[in-house]
């Protein structure tokens, strides 16, 4: 795939060109100007992917860049970034009224938001997110609703359900991962220390050859922080190249965010081939669900893209799959049933529970969910 072209305008040729060094090494191709009008001629001539401007300029406002940019068919549907000084709430807003996609201020963290923005513009667009594996996302509203034990069970189960496919499973819960202690991985690598990796090194062919193999689960895992600290470290900028070449290596790529939504994690919940969220039958799961999925809908979620379990861990009390589908007004695809001791001595075991119970009816029902979010993965996919 090419690289993206970013063309920043900026007076301040220290500013400029400190942005552009770090632009660099996430591997983007990069173009300067020192003017407003400079800018505008090569935003029509060089077709960049995404503009980043400083609105404070001698010869044209950064609005009247933006609406120049915005009004011509060579750069309409370009993403554009205000990154600047002025920090004030009108400049802010007349910015994002004249075009602009985002406002940023130059601050100590400018780089790491600039980072995180520019590939949140464009490095999870449709188009990249329909090329190679297809992706499931597993969220809850709530911690403590089994998520990260469900989709490495049902990753297990799409693996064995299609032996000859390429699974992968991501853990972007944060702080803290939650899958490695699930599965007894104890490796190093995981997403903070492939994040820290050069973007030249971490092709579709190393996640192909490297992905820790997780053999009695299926898949391969990239593992989640370790610890809060390592967490801070994490280049998140780096998590869209990252899933992109994982994508490109796997058939199926299931990523556990957990609770974890965030800037970081909402444009895979946009653009996931399939989001699996998960409610626990506690009555105060609800009410949060239900702010939860308006929010996913506001930000442009798919609604046929949504996939539900309700997954009984607090014991046999709690809602009904029928109370839960009346209070969310929306059905429930899946009911998991309570599965007691047997799931925490399997998980204490890192074993899948499928292979550890076969006869129990939960196996069953797990083979079942697998069977059914491969099946509609493929078929959203393929529209």
């Amino acid at each position: 795939m090419p690289r993206k072209k970013i063309l920043i305008v900026d007076a301040d040729v220290a500013s400029r060109n400190f942005v552009a060094r770090k632009l660099i090494e996430q591997n983007y191709e990069v173009l300067q100007a020192g003017s407003g009008k400079e800018g505008l001629i090569s935003a029509w001539r060089d077709h960049p992917d995404l503009v980043i401007v400083d609105p404070v300029l001698a010869d044209i406002k950064g609005e009247e860049i933006a609406a120049k940019l915005k009004q011509d068919g060579r750069t309409a549907d370009v993403p554009l970034i205000a990154l600047s000084g002025d920090q004030s709430h009108g400049r802010i807003k007349s910015c994002l009224d004249s075009g602009f996609s985002e406002y940023i201020a130059k601050s100590g963290q400018a780089v790491a938001i600039l980072n995180d923005t520019v590939n949140r513009l464009f490095g999870f667009g449709a188009d990249v997110m329909e090329q190679g594996g297809l992706l499931i996302v597993f969220l809850s509203a709530k911690g403590g609703t089994g998520t990260s034990s469900l989709c490495a069970n049902l990753a297990m189960n799409i693996a064995q359900y299609q032996p000859e496919a390429r699974v992968a499973v991501l853990d972007l819960v944060l702080p803290i991962g939650s899958i490695a202690s699930i599965v007894g991985y104890e490796g190093s690598q995981n997403i903070v220390t492939v994040t820290d990796m050069p973007p030249a090194e971490t092709t579709p062919e190393f996640f192909r050859r490297e992905l820790h193999q997780m053999n009695i689960w299926r898949f391969g895992l990239l593992a989640g922080s370790p610890d809060p600290e390592s967490s801070n470290q994490m280049k998140v900028g780096r998590i869209w190249d990252v899933i992109t070449a994982v994508k490109a290596s796997y058939d199926y790529v299931l990523v556990d965010i957990g609770r974890s939504l965030s800037k970081i994690t909402l444009p895979l919940i946009q653009h996931a081939d399939l989001v699996s969220l998960i409610i626990s039958t506690d009555v105060s799961t609800v009410p949060l669900t239900k702010t939860l999925l308006a929010y996913l809908k506001s930000k442009g979620m798919r609604t046929n893209s949504l996939f539900t379990i309700l997954n009984r861990v607090i014991g046999l009390e709690g809602l009904s799959k029928t109370e839960a589908e009346n209070m969310l007004g929306m059905k429930i695809n899946i009911a998991m049933p309570y599965l007691g001791t047997n799931f925490a001595f399997a998980n204490g075991h890192h074993q899948p529970f499928s292979l550890k119970f076969p006869r129990d009816t939960a196996s069953i029902i797990f083979q079942d969910t697998a069977r059914e979010l491969a099946v509609l993965a493929q078929k959203i996919r393929l529209g």
